[in-house]
Formats: structure tokens, sequence, C-alpha cells
């Protein structure tokens, strides 16, 4: 199924199923449902008895092997750390930060990145006919993960695309995409829900301070519902409480608290912080933050301007390498210590 806020881009969709792309990239922010949208979408280009409006009809020998993740004419490409969601419509909202290996075993953390083996694999898929006859469909999600070799690799593909053959590109950050791919994908932009409509979806799914999580989480609804469930809520809300203490920060605690966590989570409540903080001072109006306005209309008034562009390129800078093998603690402690230092005297 899809989501209810989904229904006006899926009935819009289903005006191209005459002259059908051969590679769609569906992109918008992260937590609104893309991935399920595109697996939705898959099995509906792989139902063998479709509904007039395109939907699956859930029966028929196509759906049910789909259903089962063994349609032999869909093949869904992940890296390696979001396997779990190749054939299922699990949220990938937290899935990239699984802890690695098996328990008792030593092995490698599982890759972010799709790889170009992997995109080498889709040749031999490409090459046969359909098996049943119809669409064959290639689902990649994260398309931003595809490094630079398997970005070159798939675009070769989709310069000669194979008849017959559907790509469904699914990418959160389209500006890492390589322009090239781009190009040759018909762009399918999605938006947030409406507030209104994204809280009754929350209220349904049993969540209380739907407004609040939707704030946090910019709109996205499934990002919301992560957040409520959230194991490492008590350590957020710490780590607010601290930003919010301004100069009174402390850094090393942070880093003792905090070390456990991956950086690219710690990173984008401190993101959030700051774009509230810079928000608080031009507009007086937080945007992700809403029920910390006194604390940031506090930090704002003492927060010197400079620094605070400053330091906001300063984390910038750190998520370009976030997914290294970096100390987090040491990270951790340099960037609260940072905070601290953009705070008049």
């Amino acid at each position: 199924m899809i989501y209810p806020w989904q229904t006006d881009d899926w009935q819009r969709l289903q005006q191209l199923r005459a002259h059908w792309p051969h590679a769609l990239l569906l992109h918008g922010e992260a937590g609104i449902g893309k991935l399920q949208f595109a697996q939705h979408l898959a099995q509906g280009l792989l139902c063998e008895t479709p509904a007039a409006n395109g939907e699956p009809c859930g029966t028929c020998p196509a759906c049910l092997w789909f259903s089962q993740g063994n349609h032999p004419d869909y093949r869904a490409v992940l890296p390696e750390a979001l396997a779990g969601l190749a054939a299922g419509s699990g949220d990938a909202t937290d899935a990239a930060e699984k802890a690695d290996g098996d328990e008792g075993k030593k092995t490698r953390t599982p890759s972010k990145e799709i790889k170009i083996e992997q995109v080498r694999a889709l040749l031999d898929f490409c090459g046969v006919g359909s098996h049943r006859g119809g669409m064959r469909v290639v689902l990649l999600y994260p398309a931003e993960a595809l490094n630079v070799a398997a970005s070159n690799a798939l675009l070769k593909t989709l310069e000669e695309p194979p008849a017959g053959v559907v790509f469904l590109l699914v990418s959160a950050r389209i500006d890492r995409l390589l322009p090239t791919i781009i190009s040759r994908c018909r762009q399918w932009p999605m938006g947030v829900p409406q507030p209104d409509e994204a809280s009754a979806w929350l209220a349904s799914q049993g969540v209380d301070d739907a407004a609040g999580l939707l704030a946090q989480s910019g709109g996205a609804p499934l990002a919301a519902l992560a957040l409520a469930n959230d194991d490492n809520r008590a350590l957020r809300d710490f780590t607010l409480a601290q930003l919010a203490a301004g100069p009174n920060c402390d850094a090393f605690a942070c880093g003792e608290n905090l070390q456990k966590l991956p950086v690219p989570l710690v990173l984008g409540w401190l993101q959030r912080w700051l774009y509230d903080l810079l928000a608080q001072r031009t507009a007086g109006r937080p945007r992700y933050f809403p029920g910390a306005a006194k604390a940031l209309a506090r930090c704002a008034q003492s927060a010197d301007a400079a620094a605070l562009a400053r330091y906001m390129k300063t984390v910038t800078r750190q998520r370009a390498v976030e997914n290294h093998p970096l100390n987090a603690r040491l990270v951790f402690e340099e960037l609260f210590i940072g905070y601290r230092g953009i705070y008049t005297a």
C-alpha cells in the first residue's frame, strides 16, 4: 500500500503508463515513504491483472512472488547495510545505522555504498528476456549511495537502456547524484504531506505530540514515527538540553554520553538546532524545535553572528566525512567545544 499523502503522486504517475520512461527518479525529503512508494509502483508494473488506476491486484502470481521477495523480473539494488529492505516494505529511516556483524563472528561493517559489482550484476538480468512476458523492474535505493565506479557503470546502461526494463531510482539527496545520471531519468519530485494530514496519520499510529515530532523531522511522517519509537530519545533530549545551555554546554559530558551513537545522527540534531538558532535571530520563529523557543531565543541573543556562521560551516564540513571511521567521542567533544565558542562572554 501507499501512504495517504501519496495518492496524488500515484494518480499523476499513471498518466505516464502509455509511454513509461525507462528510468524514473523519485526524490524528496527523507522519511516521506519514497521507498515504499517505489516498491508499490514496481509491484503495479509487474502485476498481471492491475486495476484501472494501476494498483496491483495483490492476488495474481506476480503479486504473490513480489510479496515473497522472489519475482524473477524484479531486482532491488541496495547497500549491504539496507539489504533487509530489498523485498519488503519496511521503513528505511534508521536502517543505515544497523550494527555490524553476527553474534560470535568477526566480520566487517556492512557497506553503506552501492558497489560496481552490484550494478554489473544487472547486466545479466537486463540481458535476458522477461520470465512472464511483461516488464522487468530494477529498484535502486538510495541512489545517492552509488559510489563513483557504480555510478559510471549505471550511466552506461541508462545511455543505452535495454528494452522492457524500467529503472526506479529513489533518492533523498539528489544533489549527490551525477548530473549525467539525473539527465537520463524522468525526475519525479515528492513533497512532504500537509501538516494536518501527517498529524492525523501519526495519531492513527498511536503517536503523541505529533506536531512536535513532525517539526523535529522537517514534516516527514515516517521520520516522525521513527523519532516516537527511537531508543535514543533520552540521549536526544540530553543533547538538546546541553545545546539549550549555550555557553554552559558540557562538551565532555556530551562526548562521554553520546560516543556510542552514530556520528551522522548527532550531527543531524546539531544542524537542526543551529538552523533554529539562525531562524530565531532572523525571523524569531524556530522550525525544528518550537517547544524550545525560549531557550533558542536566549541562546540567539548571546550568540555572535559571525561565530555562528563559521561554526555552521564547520559542522557542514564534518558531515562530508561523517561516515568515516572516526573516534566519535573526540568528534563530539570538539564539536561541542566549538559550539560553546559561538557565545560572547
